[in-house]
């Protein structure tokens, strides 16, 4: 069956609106609408494409809604899906930005902000837990994991070098079963990857290029450092953000490390990916540099260089989704590269926690070692209590996502009026 336009904007429109909770709540509701309550994709089709996705740099969720676009309508369903996909969210997070440039000083906003980096803790924790048990199902597998956590912790080691090495550890040590395919195959009629190629990388570099010639400067350096974000983005936002915190904190002194944790705070409220954050981080360094006209022209480049690459790497591969599938040494890396991201994540966990919760975090470097180490003696026992609010509300009530960020932030503002 292939639906009109008009259904298309309608169905992707919604799925769009009501992305929230993370790729898993994102990628059962696009299974729910686009699978059992219309016939527009097979069950088979379905999972192969999410699999393929899983393979693919980039948030799994918007390019699952790409391939099932192009599926339908081809490139302009591609189009289509994947734009509905994020710019809900990418709308809400330019008036989140507004908002706190506009009032995230406040005493009261802080307090609030308090609250959801809480929640943000169990959140990131939950969803290492989650990961654990999907990627870590051998020995191999825990121990890359086990590796990549203490390469990235105690010796500072590049994301993408560990995400590389990784990839190549898998697919030498990971063993996997040869894969069938079935069903609906995938369209390769007239497939072309070399002019698929060419043109999107124009699309996507081409303005990159353009501002380093003729642009502001910060624009320039935005854009591409969240270009090479986009290639390296395995596994999910989580896994670059330690990364990205280090590069655009530390490296650049775009932002502080507070405001870094707050807009992940803010991005795990809004609807679609949560690599939205890369807009959320641009357009708050235009703000803090230029005001809200280049808050604004920063916010499009981020988005620009973040999902550009994402449609390339669909339109580029999905015709070939069946001969990918097939492929179990492709397989194997991608098992390495999820067993990395679980101690990459792990990484994050412990980073993020230790500055909510403490009020000074130094490293401690001995020759190639740098750990970050928390002054004991300034533990905030708010965000302490909070924390455990957070881990009873979401662990033992169950509470979803979103509830749980506003009860937290209502309990944030609460304790400090009190």
């Amino acid at each position: 069956m292939t639906p009109s336009f008009p259904e298309m904007i309608r169905v992707f429109g919604r799925i769009g609106l009501l992305s929230f909770g993370g790729p898993a709540a994102q990628i059962a509701l696009m299974h729910r609408e686009l699978v059992e309550d219309r016939p527009w994709l097979d069950e088979d089709t379905y999972l192969r494409a999410l699999s393929l996705c899983m393979l693919l740099p980039g948030p799994e969720a918007m390019q699952l809604a790409t391939y099932a676009g192009w599926r339908l309508r081809g490139v302009s369903g591609g189009l289509l899906a994947g734009a509905l996909f994020v710019l809900p969210g990418a709308a809400v997070i330019a008036a989140l930005v507004g908002l706190y440039a506009a009032y995230g000083a406040l005493p009261l906003v802080q307090a609030a902000f308090l609250g959801v980096k809480a929640a943000v803790i169990v959140i990131v924790v939950q969803a290492l837990i989650k990961l654990m048990r999907k990627a870590l199902t051998g020995t191999s597998a825990w121990i890359l994991a086990v590796l990549s956590f203490v390469a990235i912790f105690a010796f500072n080691l590049p994301f993408p070098a560990i995400i590389a090495l990784a990839a190549i550890a898998g697919a030498v040590l990971i063993d996997m079963p040869t894969a069938t395919t079935s069903g609906t195959q995938s369209k390769t009629t007239g497939a072309n990857p070399l002019r698929t190629l060419a043109v999107w990388l124009l699309l996507w570099l081409g303005p990159l290029v353009t501002l380093s010639v003729i642009g502001p400067k910060l624009l320039a350096e935005l854009g591409w450092f969240f270009a090479w974000l986009a290639v390296v983005t395995f596994g999910g936002a989580y896994a670059v953000l330690a990364y990205m915190t280090q590069t655009v904190v530390e490296t650049h002194g775009w932002i502080s490390t507070a405001q870094m944790i707050d807009a992940l705070g803010l991005a795990e409220t809004t609807p679609g990916p949560l690599i939205l954050v890369t807009q959320f981080v641009a357009m708050l360094t235009g703000q803090i540099q230029g005001g809200a006209s280049l808050a604004l022209a920063a916010g499009a480049v981020a988005l620009w260089a973040t999902f550009i690459p994402c449609f390339l790497w669909i339109f580029l591969a999905a015709p070939w989704l069946e001969q990918i599938a097939a492929r179990p040494r492709l397989g194997a890396a991608m098992k390495g590269i999820s067993a990395a991201v679980v101690g990459v994540i792990l990484n994050l966990s412990v980073w993020f926690a230790l500055h909510v919760l403490f009020g000074a975090v130094t490293p401690l470097t001995d020759g190639m070692v740098r750990l970050p180490v928390p002054a004991l003696d300034t533990l905030d026992l708010s965000a302490l209590a909070l924390t455990v609010i957070a881990a009873g509300l979401m662990g033992w009530r169950k509470l979803g996502m979103i509830p749980a960020l506003a009860t937290l932030a209502l309990c944030g503002m609460a304790q400090h009026l009190l």
